[in-house]
């Protein structure tokens, strides 16, 4: 028996469709070496990566935002990110398969990050998924980021499909409330940047997985209700 499937899959980007934590831990460390600091554990940074930039380098120098250092490290680490996008940056395990099998299903994917344009678009095309992405939403691209539902809207228009038939997949708070405020099936991933002592049983999400290679199944477990 044929089974429906979803009209389009939407991913967030760092933590949950790529691996990124290692080249922002070479990029902070790169930045610490030149202010004559330790280098930063790879196990402390990865739990900063899905907060951002400003969390990575606040963590990094111990200081907060309004020390009047901040903005200076702030910048001098994003041009450094910029050299470095895809050094060792690289799909999660599983997430290539995933993709071959929405191709073959002839399913749209795309993504909708908190990741500005000009990072993201250098890393899609040095990554260069196939089959690619049909729609990629930044914050460059709307009035609202995540967990404002805004971005998985656009996405749903730019593709042409119902933000109802959809899922949207993240390893964040956020994007489990942006999903379920666009009202779609949300699936939480623990295999990406969780904060220490975060339990993503209190995100409400539909489903949950470990591993991107649960995700076909659980894909094909949602629309095999319908």
């Amino acid at each position: 028996m044929n089974h429906p499937l979803p009209a389009a899959v939407l991913f967030d980007l760092d933590g949950t469709l790529i691996d990124t934590a290692a080249d922002f831990h070479y990029v902070i460390n790169l930045l610490l070496a030149e202010h004559q600091q330790p280098p930063m554990s790879y196990k402390l940074l990865r739990e900063q990566v899905s907060n951002g930039a400003r969390a990575m380098v606040s963590a990094a120098f111990n200081i907060e935002e309004q020390n009047p250092e901040f903005a200076a490290l702030l910048k001098r680490m994003l041009d450094l990110y910029l050299q470095h996008l895809t050094t060792k940056t690289k799909p999660f395990p599983g997430i290539t398969e995933l993709l071959n099998w929405l191709g073959d299903k002839q399913i749209p994917w795309g993504i909708v990050t908190n990741k500005p344009e000009v990072y993201t678009t250098p890393i899609m095309q040095g990554l260069n998924f196939h089959p690619a992405a049909s729609t990629v939403i930044c914050p460059d691209h709307v009035s609202e980021k995540k967990p404002h539902p805004e971005a998985l809207f656009l996405a749903c228009k730019e593709l042409g499909v119902e933000p109802g038939k959809t899922v949207y997949i993240g390893d964040h708070r956020r994007d489990i409330e942006a999903g379920l405020r666009a009202g779609m099936q949300t699936i939480a991933v623990s295999y990406g940047y969780l904060d220490q002592g975060e339990d993503i049983n209190s995100w409400n999400s539909h489903f949950q997985t470990d591993h991107a290679k649960n995700i076909r199944p659980i894909l094909e477990t949602i629309y095999s209700h319908d």
